[in-house]
């Protein structure tokens, strides 16, 4: 829907390809390495895009992951071959995002996209009907119904599956043919579609839900796996949050100060201790919360405790914007988490002397 002055509303989230095109684009003009079979970059470009760094003219591609370049690398490597790749980790790992922008700088769209979940039906990984041209004119090519992947298969491009490991087991078979034998029958038409150079696919899925529909042998054989864990070190994981709030805070025009860096070393260092179990200087143990306490949802605490400095305080991130989002991070269970979190506050914040702040509007919002 436009809005009343006639123009259309800016969308809310840019896909990956159309957010950093110019970053791609200068990437374009100055790769010059081999590129496999209907890639836009070369291997070693993909790379530099996902990692960041100083081109040749001076130009700064921007991180968009902070973490080992050499699993970057493995998964990139493992896209130039015949094999599938699945990313495996914790939730909150950047897998989805990862994902992406994999699939934006190979083949420039990220849009061939399968979401898993229980409801996830054969149709939605190979092909459907249009019902009306079937009835009309029985069956035939014209009345296909491409799934995302049977386009990627078809223009050899990078599909994307979410949450490989919600789809139904007797879904998952679906891949098999396809990423065995880059094929795919359509027993009605007595025919096959077969996948272009180019064709591959990136599944994700968190190894906290492996018991829920566990991969068969057969596929996992199809995949290569890369596990993503959480940020190695403290320093690394506050880079990951400033970086995405203040993308969140560009995104939503957000009218405050960027946050202070001492206010994102304090959400960091309590997700850490509790995720960990054990406090920073390793003196301490802490009860762990039920919760994944991941990197994304350190994100979601600073973005939304700015949004309440910004229209509900003075424009500056403190510890009571913060408290709330903190304490629904961590209480999970009501009951169980709840008792975790009291006794943080009491044996560790309470007792540091620089987050007297904190501990007063976190007893003050109990």
């Amino acid at each position: 829907m436009s809005q009343s002055n006639g123009t259309k509303p800016a969308q809310l989230r840019r896909a990956a390809e159309d957010a950093f095109a110019e970053e791609l684009e200068a990437l374009r003009s100055a790769d010059e390495r081999p590129r496999p079979p209907n890639w836009l970059l070369s291997p070693q470009a993909v790379v530099t895009y996902l990692m960041g760094g100083r081109l040749g003219s001076g130009f700064e591609v921007t991180p968009k992951y902070i973490g080992d370049r050499r699993l970057m690398e493995v998964a990139v490597a493992t896209l130039a071959t015949d094999r599938a790749l699945l990313l495996l980790g914790t939730p909150g790992t950047a897998k989805s995002w990862v994902s992406e922008h994999l699939a934006a700088a190979i083949c420039g769209t990220s849009r061939l996209i399968v979401q898993g979940t229980a409801g996830t039906s054969e149709e939605s990984i190979r092909y459907g009907w249009n019902y009306a041209l079937l009835l009309a004119k029985g069956p035939s090519r014209e009345a296909v119904v491409a799934s995302p992947i049977v386009r990627a298969m078809e223009e050899g491009r990078i599909a994307r599956v979410e949450e490989l490991t919600r789809i139904p087991s007797e879904t998952q078979d679906s891949f098999i043919t396809i990423l065995s034998e880059k094929t795919l029958p359509i027993p009605e038409l007595n025919e096959e579609i077969a996948a272009a150079r180019g064709f591959n696919l990136i599944a994700t899925a968190n190894n906290r839900d492996r018991g829920v529909n566990e991969l068969s042998s057969a596929l996992k054989r199809r995949f290569n796996t890369v596990v993503l864990p959480p940020p190695a070190t403290i320093e690394a994981e506050i880079a990951i949050v400033e970086s995405r709030v203040a993308a969140l805070g560009r995104a939503f025009e957000i009218p405050a100060e960027p946050p202070g860096a001492d206010q994102i070393r304090r959400v960091v260092t309590i997700f850490r201790e509790l995720r960990q179990g054990v406090t920073a200087d390793g003196k301490n143990k802490v009860k762990q919360p039920s919760g994944t306490l991941s990197t994304a949802e350190a994100i979601s605490v600073v973005g939304s405790g700015l949004a309440l400095a910004a229209h509900f305080g003075d424009g500056r991130l403190s510890a009571h914007d913060l408290v709330s989002g903190i304490a629904g991070a961590v209480i999970k269970d009501p009951v169980q988490d709840s008792i975790v979190w009291r006794e943080y506050l009491e044996t560790v914040v309470k007792e540091r002397s620089e987050w007297k702040d904190f501990y007063r509007a976190a007893r003050e919002s109990a």
